[in-house]
């Protein structure tokens, strides 16, 4: 027989060799042949149904005190290396179930109960013989006896036979045990390994007593029926023998029955001592039952007046008016040294009136008599400090003041311009500042009263200062007044060419801005925080022009924190804007009387130096964003209206100017307002600053407006040389412009409208000085083109006045001499001109248009008179050449 895959140690070790690393010890390993095939079942079989090699592994692991055991398929890889491919455990194997279609027993299936889909067939295992297949399953079934303490289900094997097998064949399997020196073999038997299945039927001893008594019977194999009636009669006298001791023994059953009956009285007997008992113990328990519900009862009495007197500690707490508070708030003193201990008893005394607010405050003891007392004596307390710093602030701010304008070197004074500095000011109203945040806390009433008084206050000394810093900047401005007369026509022409330098009057007035711009900022931003308005940032990053001329950046910051919640919103608030705009008016009132006064004054020096400082106050009014510059900005508003307004009052002055011109006698030649215009506006754009760009434009505008409108009234005062007068100062008006109306885009389109005006008197002038000397040629031409709109060209020659001898006599009349006709033509437009710079323009104009109508009346004369002969275009052209 050949040798069995399971004494294979080369198989063994591969086995081992696939699992390292699990530490699990391969108890036997075997070679079968794994298919899911059906035996008995016709037909070609499929891929799924083809037998594939396998080994089968049973492998054990300690763990502590426990033995895991487990099931190990293992295929083989393409190299014929074992690796693992399946593992199963024994603790989960319900079933071992031998194939009934398999003719030769050798197959097999393992059924395990947490495979999770039952529906698939489980694979089935064929071994090389039954041999092979008993030893397996006898491995199986002894392990999970010995470590599992259970059997799986057997299912189509005859035990006796795996009983009778495991007696013949006791083979030795290798096991590894592993020493100190290394491995070693061991060999043991299968009896260590396998189930005996016949313990599982009879014991040893039954055995033995089974093989003695069937020694005593001498019998052959074929008596088996004597045999068993044998056994028969034996055991029906052995029944008699049992009845006939039993009978015997009465006398010892009467004695155990009197003893059952002494023992059942005293389980009477018992029986009602103990109900006795349990009575008694149903009392004693009713009894505990009823202590221990007093004791609760007392237990939480304590426990709930431990808890009232810890809340009523804590609101006797809360009511209670520590002594120090309550001396600081009804008469204490208000002094910078005591400030401290004035805002301690303001916290106290706003935290105290919120704790007692039902929200803080549990709503059964807000109706407490206790608690509405002490809540009307807090209130009374807030009324009382309220009223009392409220009257200490407002003489404060007042004998501030009062000291500042006492000191006259807080003022400019003559020969020295002083800047304006409120860095003490702030220093000591800063003190009170945490004060004021704590008064509008307790009562937000309160804060008008002080607004009102601090604006009333640092208003005095605002347009002190204003006026004292207006009044020496105009006294130490040193500049020479020009004339405000520019385009009158009684004046001389070179009049203002050379007028004054008066630059200093607008460094004044810039001056004025930038002092006293950035401290009204500052003071509205200061104002603003120290009131307690909630309102944005007040001034924006870098100030006015970038920076705030010397003033501290850090003066608004009064370096107190918000102390409510509301006042640390963000976002706008229009009645709080709204009121801070109303105090902002009285504090600044008033102090825009000094700015008109030096704006009027640098308006009498020089008119044109309104533009230069409507560009100034256009670059400080787009600077002030902030919402606590709302002043700033009306102010800043109302001086550039007013400087609009001054500015206006000088073009309407000049515009006037213009108009008394037409009321003079007859005018002829270059009016003076032209070139005086252009020396103005050559001035006027040396002052432009910033956005003063449009109140120039519309200052060129009405002065054009009016220049051109004053221009064709003079001329229609003597048409006969209107357009001479309208050419000549057209003319003289883009000469003087040419240079400005190439980088001022309005005075560029006046410039056009000039231009085409110019076009226009040229045109009439050189028509009406051409039909002048050929007046008889030219109304020849008309006639016929008259005719040529309702007659044929062939039939002119015989109408009357129009026949080739009528033809002949007019040209003969009108070209004879016509080198004289056109110096004469030369002469006239020569005479009355007086710009002898227009003359070779206006003349290259008279001999052009002249040769066009000559070449027009050529070609209507060769039309109609094809066989007449005159004067040709080319002899014309070579004639005006030369001349």
């Amino acid at each position: 027989m050949a040798k069995s895959s399971a004494d294979d140690a080369e198989l063994r070790r591969a086995c081992e060799a696939a699992i390292e690393g699990t530490k699990q010890k391969v108890v036997m390993s075997i070679r079968v042949a794994k298919s899911r095939g059906i035996w008995g079942k016709s037909g070609m079989l499929g891929r799924q149904q083809m037998a594939k090699p396998r080994v089968l592994a049973l492998s054990t692991k300690e763990k502590g005190p426990r033995t895991k055991a487990f099931l190990r398929v293992l295929k083989y890889s393409t190299g014929g290396v074992l690796e693992p491919a399946k593992l199963y455990k024994l603790k989960h194997l319900s079933k071992v179930e031998v194939i009934a279609n398999d003719p030769s027993g050798c197959t097999f299936t393992l059924g395990f109960d947490n495979l999770r889909s039952q529906s698939v067939a489980p694979p089935q295992w064929t071994m090389r013989n039954i041999d092979d297949r008993n030893r397996l399953l006898l491995c199986i079934l002894n392990i999970c006896k010995d470590v599992l303490e259970r059997l799986p289900k057997v299912v189509g094997i005859d035990v006796v036979e795996m009983a009778l097998w495991a007696k013949e064949n006791t083979p030795t399997v290798p096991t590894q045990r592993s020493h100190q020196d290394g491995p070693a073999v061991a060999r043991v038997t299968e009896s260590d390994l396998k189930v005996t299945v016949e313990k599982e039927l009879v014991s040893q001893a039954e055995e033995e007593d089974m093989e003695a008594l069937l020694g005593t019977y001498v019998m052959g194999i074929g008596e088996a029926e004597a045999f068993s009636e044998r056994l028969k009669r034996e055991l029906l006298a052995l029944e008699a023998a049992n009845v006939h001791a039993i009978l015997e023994s009465e006398p010892l059953i009467d004695e155990v029955l009197q003893g059952l009956e002494a023992a059942t009285n005293c389980v009477d007997d018992m029986d009602e001592w103990l109900g006795i008992f349990n009575v008694k113990l149903r009392h004693m328990r009713e009894d505990i039952e009823s202590i221990e519900t007093r004791n609760n009862k007392l237990e939480m009495q304590s426990v709930n007046n431990k808890a009232l007197i810890e809340e009523l500690d804590k609101l006797l707490e809360r009511l209670r008016v520590p002594s120090e508070y309550a001396a600081c708030l009804t008469g204490g003193s208000f002094d910078e040294a005591r400030m401290i201990q004035n805002v301690e008893a303001c916290e106290w005394l706003t935290g105290a009136l919120r704790g007692l607010e039902v929200p803080n405050l549990d709503p059964t003891y807000a109706n407490m008599r206790s608690v509405r007392e002490k809540r009307a004596e807090l209130e009374k307390l807030k009324s009382t400090f309220v009223r009392r710093a409220s009257e200490f602030l407002r003489n404060y701010f007042a004998s501030l003041v009062d000291f500042m304008i006492s000191d006259k070197s807080y003022f400019s004074q003559r020969g020295q311009l002083k800047r304006p500095d409120h860095a003490d000011l702030r220093y000591k109203c800063r003190t009170y500042a945490r004060l004021l945040q704590h008064l509008k806390s307790l009562d937000k009433n309160c804060l008008g009263l002080l607004r009102k008084a601090y604006c009333s206050s640092l208003n005095l000394l605002l347009r002190r200062e204003a006026r004292e810093f207006a009044n020496e900047l105009r006294a130490s401005t040193k500049a020479s007044r020009n004339p405000t007369v520019w385009l009158e026509a009684s004046s001389g022409s070179g009049q203002n060419v050379n007028a004054a330098d008066t630059s200093t009057v607008s460094e004044a007035y810039g001056k004025m801005l930038t002092i006293f711009i950035p401290l009204l900022v500052d003071e509205s931003s200061f104002f603003a925080h120290f009131m307690c308005f909630e309102v944005p940032a007040l001034v924006p990053p870098g100030g006015v022009n970038g920076g705030k001329a010397g003033y501290d950046d850090d003066d608004d910051d009064l370096g107190i924190m918000d102390i409510d919640e509301n006042d640390s919103k963000s976002g706008k608030n229009s009645a709080e804007l709204a009121a801070l705009n109303e105090s902002l008016q009285d504090l600044l009132d008033g102090i825009q009387e000094d700015f008109y006064a030096v704006v009027d004054w640098a308006y009498k020096i020089d008119p044109l130096r309104c533009i230069s400082m409507h560009g100034i106050t256009e670059r400080y009014l787009s600077g002030q964003k902030a919402d606590a510059a709302g002043f700033v900005r009306l102010l800043l508003g109302d001086l550039e209206s007013r400087i609009s307004m001054q500015f206006n009052r000088f073009v309407d002055e000049a515009c006037h100017q213009i108009e008394r011109n037409e009321r003079n006698v007859r005018q002829m030649g270059v009016l003076s307002y032209i070139p005086r215009f252009a020396t103005l506006a050559t001035r006027m754009e040396q002052y432009i600053q910033g956005q003063s760009r449009d109140l120039v434009d519309q200052a060129y505008t009405k002065f054009v407006s009016i220049m051109f409108v004053t221009l064709e009234k003079i001329a229609q005062t003597d048409p006969k040389y209107a357009d001479i007068f309208l050419l000549e100062n057209y003319a003289a008006f883009q000469n003087s412009l040419y240079d400005l109306a190439n980088v001022v885009p309005t005075l560029a389109k006046f410039y056009h409208q000039a231009s085409e005006a110019y076009e226009q008197a040229c045109t009439r002038h050189i028509s009406m000085i051409i039909y002048y000397q050929f007046e008889r040629l030219f109304q020849f031409a008309r006639r016929i083109e008259d005719l040529l709109y309702t007659i044929p060209p062939e039939e002119v020659p015989f109408q009357l006045g129009l026949s080739k001898m009528d033809l002949r006599k007019m040209l003969k009349s009108s070209l004879s001499g016509v080198d004289k006709s056109i110096s004469a033509m030369y002469k006239k437009l020569q005479k009355n001109l007086t710009s002898e710079e227009l003359l070779p323009s206006l003349w290259d104009k008279c001999k052009k248009e002249f040769l066009d109508k000559y070449d027009s009346f050529a070609q209507l004369v060769a039309k109609i008179y094809p066989t007449e002969t005159f004067f040709s275009v080319t002899e014309m052209r070579d004639l005006l050449a030369s001349m």
